[in-house]
């Protein structure tokens, strides 16, 4: 008598047959296409050549005409975009909210302001006893430290400044400190981003309105204007001192370096804030630091940085670009560097503070106040995060949302002829925003080989001299139904599934990597190189809808008619709607998996840049989310499997 199996155990023998099955189609999929570090090398050789070169000017005059031109520039096309335009011409309201005892000398008094309605940013200022006349201020930021305002390298600082006689702000940075809950990474300005508006603003209005703050002052100098800080806060000092015309002397501590320079020390690969959307269309760093002249710059790296912007590295070329910009205003003196050597690791101790102390005393001394370079030991002055805490509004918005908010109102709906009403003009509207990649497509076979019936070629297709696909095609015997090209958010290797299914109905399969993808991502800093993309002009969601249009018009050519394209995921579910709407006649139809239903999930969930660089596209969301794109696509053309209704009920019109 035989005995049935229990239903267990069948359905390990049955998952185990289709491990078996998948096999072969596993290992193909798996299977090396691109050379070693291709992509990597694909992705410098689209940026790099993108990247503003200094210009040749002959005069003072010239180039100070160039950078009026450059700030200018970098305010319209960069920071004001959106709602950014209105937040900038809000004027800056602090509230002082008591001070506490200080040291010898000084006090501190505790404010909060709004950088923007509703989202407020704590500060403290360390204010003099004894002001008589006009006096020097400087806006201390800080990197990436999570005691923020707090730290004791950084109080040192204040401290010093203000037994000087001088003014000092201690502002707390996003993510830091005070800030560092939940809702304030800086990846999430790109869901800023993703609504229209500028997420850079956020940080330039807070550094701006705390210059506001400080020569507001009745003691303040506006000719003596400083800002220092260290890591993320070398960066914001160069980014606010360059643009903002008021700043006179700036030392950005170990914390930036040329785009050119990042490209090729992976180190120095800069966040969202430091590698904002656009900029690189209009500047590179070399510019800004050229920018400062004639004022007194003083550049401070360390000559053994364990993090970022190493000096032999990343101080050449910034005093290549602008030495001779300070020598066309006679004033080459101005421009210096400091490399600490001791610890000469990524700090703004005692010799960086010093050094700063120099310039100060080298360029604000004046006949009746002498500053003295050397650091007054203050450590004991140091005082506790609670001590130094500042209280803010229990409703105070975080930078998650903020993009919340924005994102109420969109897409942006009755929009008149011109803006993208008919279906032309849409077309027309998200290419402009997307910006897909182009150029003429070609295919390499990297060989064939056959077992089991099923035949797998592999090849490398490519877009111009730009970029590379790694494709597996696999199809059983002749293929009645047509090509399916098919991608997901793990890679083409983990797709044997999906492919044994569509092997199964009838299909051709052409397994791709799209640009960070499976064999398409660079061996480290994934992210980073997509905000290296978006800052020269272009969009990671661009190459990723470029590539997989490129490939669908390689099939569609040579098989004569448009294959449909299936996506495995969120991300590139996106990326198969968007390239749909955008290649109608290449593209037949779309069949889409776990989708998202609305660009809305990825700000309600909080994800940051990292986790899906792709969608977080400049301004995609004002005028159209996942629904508004595929009514561009005929409804039987779109498939939508393992997802919730709900999703569906969003996603399809």
């Amino acid at each position: 008598m035989r005995r049935a199996l229990p239903l267990c155990l069948v359905l390990v023998l049955i998952s185990h047959l289709a491990m078996a099955d998948d096999g072969p189609i596993e290992k193909a999929l798996a299977r090396p296409i691109l050379g070693p570090g291709q992509t990597l090398a694909e992705v410098q050789e689209f940026v790099e050549p993108r990247i503003p070169a200094m210009p040749q000017v002959k005069t003072a005059a010239e180039w100070t005409a160039r950078a009026k031109q450059y700030r200018e520039d970098v305010h319209k096309k960069v920071l004001f975009r959106g709602e950014a335009e209105r937040w900038r011409a809000i004027s800056t309201r602090p509230e002082w909210l008591g001070e506490i005892e200080g040291g010898p000398g000084y006090r501190i008094k505790k404010l909060r302001f709004e950088v923007v309605p509703g989202l407020w940013i704590p500060a403290l200022l360390y204010e003099p006893t004894v002001l008589r006349g006009k006096v020097p201020v400087v806006l201390n930021v800080n990197g990436h430290d999570a005691k923020g305002k707090a730290a004791d390298y950084k109080q040192i600082r204040c401290i010093n400044q203000a037994k000087r006689g001088i003014l000092a702000l201690n502002l707390e940075w996003f993510g830091m400190g005070q800030l560092g809950g939940k809702g304030f990474g800086h990846g999430l300005i790109n869901a800023v981003d993703l609504c229209g508006t500028s997420g850079i603003a956020l940080h330039y209005l807070a550094m701006s309105r705390g210059i506001d703050i400080l020569l507001s002052h009745e003691n303040a100098d506006p000719s003596r204007v400083g800002v220092t800080g260290l890591s993320g806060g070398g960066w914001q000092t160069i980014f606010v001192s360059s643009l903002d015309s008021r700043v006179t002397l700036t030392d950005p501590v170990a914390g930036y370096s040329s785009y050119r320079t990042r490209m090729r020390f992976f180190s120095d690969l800069g966040d969202s804030e430091q590698t904002p959307c656009d900029l690189g269309t209009v500047v590179d760093y070399a510019h800004l630091t050229a920018m400062m002249a004639p004022h007194p710059t003083l550049l401070t790296f360390n000559g053994k940085d364990n993090c970022c912007f190493a000096a032999p590295h990343a101080l050449p070329p910034l005093i290549e670009a602008a030495g001779p910009i300070f020598r066309l205003f006679g004033v080459e003196g101005n421009l210096r560097a400091h490399v600490n050597f001791d610890p000469g690791t990524h700090n703004y101790g005692l010799d960086n503070r010093q050094a700063f102390y120099q310039m100060i005393s080298d360029h604000w001394s004046r006949p009746d106040q002498i500053f003295n370079p050397r650091e007054i030991p203050s450590d004991a002055e140091v005082k506790t995060a609670e001590a130094l805490k500042v209280e803010l509004p229990k409703d105070n918005l975080t930078i998650q949302t903020l993009a919340q908010s924005l994102a109420e109102k969109l897409p942006k709906t009755g929009e008149t002829s011109g803006n993208g009403t008919i279906p032309g003009e849409r077309s027309t509207l998200l290419r402009s925003i997307v910006r897909p990649v182009g150029g003429d497509v070609s295919a390499e076979k990297g060989g064939e080989e056959e077992s089991d019936g099923i035949t797998r070629t592999f090849w490398k297709v490519k877009i111009g001299q730009s970029w590379t696909i790694p494709a597996v095609e696999l199809a059983r015997g002749k293929p009645e139904k047509g090509t399916t090209i098919l991608f997901g958010d793990e890679g083409r290797a983990k797709l044997a599934a999906h492919t044994s299914r569509l092997l199964g109905e009838g299909r051709r399969v052409i397994a791709i990597d799209p640009y960070a993808f499976g064999e398409a991502v660079t061996p480290s800093h994934g992210y980073l190189f997509s905000l290296m993309i978006a800052t020269i002009g272009e969009r990671a969601l661009g190459v990723d809808c470029g590539q997989v249009a490129a490939v669908a018009r390689w099939r569609a050519d040579v098989d004569g008619a448009a294959p449909t394209i299936e996506s495995a995921g969120p991300r590139t579910s996106t990326i198969a709607i968007v390239a749909a709407a955008m290649e109608p006649k290449a593209i037949g139809s779309i069949v889409l998996h776990r989708p998202l239903g609305s660009l809305k999930e990825i700000l309600d969930s909080g994800q940051e840049f990292s986790s899906s660089p792709e969608q977080f596209c400049f301004g995609l969301l004002t005028h159209f989310d996942l629904r508004e794109i595929i009514a561009m696509i005929p409804p039987q053309r779109v498939s939508v499997h393992d997802a919730g209704e709900s999703v569906k009920r969003r996603l399809l019109p």
